[in-house]
């Protein structure tokens, strides 16, 4: 019996097989942008073009019913003699070196105690993280009970054990601390899980060498564990330092700004200048003064990061 020889396919040139994968590669770059397409024309929609045009309106004076007047930089020149303006940045730094150095400690404290084998440790994890998925504005009309000097239960507890009440929020004093509070208390949970991520993945061989070495539980801690943590803390305080500085719908839900102005933040004045005094040049002079302020700040710590070899991006 005889066999018919298999018939080879013809070889293509080389020319023929790069334009096959041109045509494949091009169809999967398609397919793919067809894919994010829609998301991606929907960020562009919510964030480049409301940037461009509140840039446009900071180089005017419109109060949304007249005809806008072109007046170039003089919105930015009068931010630069604006008192309230400035007493807006000097709150906002308060607030900023109150909170952000609280989240950060609070949130690695909570991850080191987390980060055990204990039964429950599921539930525990799960109670810390429920504050930060709770509303802003939920957090801060619960808190204004607690704090009112009146009835709240804060004041209630300092009577029972024979400690004069206080302000608190109608102190100016004693204000941006309570917010400060309010604020550790919802955004402490997002430190913790990602320095609960980051302690997961420290080699438990380099925590057993050090111990049988006799290095002490805090030694252990100090050159083995916090090393690997130096590139997290520095993407966190980055983080809320940002989210700090846009502080807004807690002052909203509290003080208003008070009392006598305390508590006004930048983007608390952002929101008075446009939307209720209806100057939305200005206010919007004042969204690129925000801008230019986070994007000092974080590309500051950025390069500082950099330099000291701890990349955090």
């Amino acid at each position: 019996m005889t066999t018919r020889p298999l018939l080879k396919p013809p070889l293509r040139s080389p020319g023929v097989q790069r334009a096959q994968r041109s045509r494949r590669r091009f169809r999967d770059d398609l397919s793919g942008w067809l894919f994010v397409a829609p998301a991606s024309i929907l960020v562009l929609g919510l964030s480049f073009f409301p940037a461009v045009w509140s840039f446009i309106l900071s180089l005017q004076e419109w109060n949304g019913f007249s005809e806008p007047e072109f007046v170039g930089l003089d919105n930015y020149s009068a931010l630069v003699t604006d008192e309230d303006f400035a007493a807006a940045v000097m709150h906002t730094g308060i607030y900023t070196a109150l909170f952000v150095p609280m989240s950060v400690l609070a949130g690695l404290f909570l991850a080191v105690a987390l980060n055990r084998k204990i039964r429950f440790i599921g539930l525990y994890r799960t109670a810390i993280f429920v504050p930060f998925v709770a509303s802003a504005a939920a957090t801060g009309i619960l808190s204004t009970y607690l704090f009112n000097p009146q009835f709240g239960l804060v004041n209630n507890v300092l009577r029972v054990l024979g400690l004069p009440a206080q302000g608190w929020l109608e102190d100016q004093t004693q204000a941006m601390f309570v917010i400060a509070l309010m604020s550790l208390w919802g955004q402490a949970a997002f430190t913790t899980v990602i320095y609960l991520a980051a302690l997961q993945d420290v080699s438990p061989e380099l925590l057993e060498a050090s111990r049988l070495d006799g290095a002490t539980p805090w030694q252990s801690f100090w050159n083995v564990v916090w090393p690997s943590l130096r590139p997290v803390t520095i993407f966190v305080t980055i983080w809320q330092t940002i989210g700090a500085i846009q502080l807004f719908d807690l002052v909203y839900t509290t003080t208003r700004g008070g009392p006598l102005d305390s508590t006004k933040t930048i983007v608390y004045y952002l929101w008075e200048q446009a939307f209720r005094r209806l100057e939305f040049g200005y206010g919007s002079a004042v969204a690129y003064a925000l801008f230019a302020l986070t994007l000092v700040i974080t590309i500051g710590v950025v390069l500082y990061s950099r330099r000291r070899g701890q990349d955090a991006f």
